[in-house]
């Protein structure tokens, strides 16, 4: 696997095959830990430039969450987390999206989670967003306290 092959598919320019890419790896790494030993090459594209790639990111390391045994995602969090307020309001429902798999495979960061869902400023969200990523905060939180009982 040449891992610069797949980071450079993933920030292409052909938009279509990079997101069918993404998804490819996603729906593996459910499944199976083939794409965890890359998790270290996902994670800077959380901080791209382009939104599109760092939804990316964001749902290829959700799903890599369960397979971390090392600790990568707990240092990776903040940063994480970060996107639920991304200056983007599409990547921030993305990143709120995703934190229900991550606290299913991550009990632990639970606490953590719940605090930046139920901090974030949406302020600086137009009016006809704000109200999609505070249903989507509140459906997320849902489902992650479920997860406790």
């Amino acid at each position: 696997m040449d891992f610069d092959a797949c980071i450079a598919r993933l920030t292409g320019k052909d938009a279509k095959d990079a997101y069918a890419f993404a998804r490819q790896i996603t729906e593996e790494s459910r499944t199976s830990q083939i794409w965890y030993p890359c998790f270290d090459r996902f994670a800077p594209l959380l901080q791209h430039k382009n939104s599109l790639v760092r939804n990316r990111a964001i749902s290829i390391l959700a799903a890599n969450a369960h397979w971390d045994r090392e600790g990568k995602f707990d240092a990776l969090l903040d940063e994480f987390l970060s996107h639920v307020t991304d200056i983007k309001p599409i990547t921030a429902r993305q990143c709120v999206a995703a934190l229900p798999e991550i606290a299913k495979a991550r009990p632990e960061l639970i606490p953590r989670i719940r605090a930046a869902l139920e901090q974030a400023d949406l302020s600086h969200y137009p009016d006809s967003m704000r109200p999609l990523v505070l249903k989507d905060i509140m459906a997320a939180l849902g489902k992650i306290n479920g997860l406790e009982h």
